[in-house]
């Protein structure tokens, strides 16, 4: 593979590099504040993480014939438009969205359930604001790496409530999942709060905060990526997400809509 490969091709949202043997890093630049949209999770990130996890693989696979190889450890990154610190991602284009009835069960779901069955660590540098959809592509990986907001303001929130959008299953259940405190969860759910990097610090919604720009919060993301590479080299860091995930992926897998020939043949033509 030829990297830096942007993605999708014509219209790049997103582009994914590949600095050393070990770490894979994906920028999100879908304009200043990276809003979620079907095209850039379905031609972008999807594409990405699949090309990661095949070239990742192909290594491992070597490594597992040679005991002393070095391949087989791995790490990935996601990270906000580089070029700024404003925004992770101020989340999904809601405009959008809201008149599909297959965007969160056949787009964004199963983004969810891929990067919390990924089978590589996955860190979040939250280099800005990081809102409502972003916050839960954030809530997916494994670790979140994010700016102390001292040179800038950034914040943390699910901020549905504010605007009238109800949640779909699969957020609730990723919440309940990684965060069982249930004023917390009141707190982030149905008060909407703004957390700063040191409310989410002290929360536990991320684990380091780091002073800085952009920059500082990838060297943190890569200093986290190379501690926990090592662990993937076993292969089996995405099947034990997959256990201790269970009850959210089991529920971001659940049915909810109502389907006629009409919503479903919007799908297929999605599909196909």
């Amino acid at each position: 593979m030829s990297y830096p490969l942007s993605l999708p091709a014509g219209n790049p949202l997103i582009t994914l590099t590949h600095p050393k043997e070990s770490l894979w890093i994906i920028e999100l630049h879908n304009g200043q504040d990276s809003r979620l949209t079907t095209e850039l999770i379905n031609q972008g990130l999807k594409p990405a993480l699949n090309t990661v996890e095949r070239d990742w693989r192909e290594g491992w696979r070597r490594s597992r014939k040679d005991k002393n190889s070095q391949e087989g450890k791995g790490a990935l990154i996601i990270v906000g438009r580089k070029d700024q610190d404003k925004f992770f991602s101020n989340g999904l284009d809601f405009a959008k969205i809201v008149d599909d009835p297959n965007f969160f069960p056949m787009v964004f779901n199963p983004l969810l359930h891929r990067l919390m069955t990924f089978p590589l660590p996955t860190i979040a540098a939250i280099n800005g604001h990081c809102f409502a959809g972003g916050f839960l592509l954030s809530l997916a990986c494994d670790y979140r790496v994010m700016t102390d907001g001292s040179k800038r303001n950034a914040w943390l929130c699910m901020n549905e409530v504010h605007f009238g959008a109800s949640w779909p299953t699969s957020f609730g259940g990723i919440l309940i999942t990684k965060f069982g405190n249930g004023p917390l969860q009141r707190k982030i759910a149905l008060e909407g709060h703004r957390f700063t990097p040191q409310e989410a610090l002290n929360a536990g919604l991320v684990d380091y905060i780091v002073q800085g720009d952009t920059k500082a919060v990838l060297a943190k993301a890569e200093e986290v990526a190379d501690q926990w590479a090592g662990n993937a080299k076993g292969g089996v860091w995405g099947l034990i997400k997959g256990e201790i995930y269970r009850d959210a992926l089991d529920t971001i897998k659940k049915e909810v809509r109502v389907i006629d020939a009409n919503i479903e043949d919007a799908a297929a033509r999605a599909r196909l």
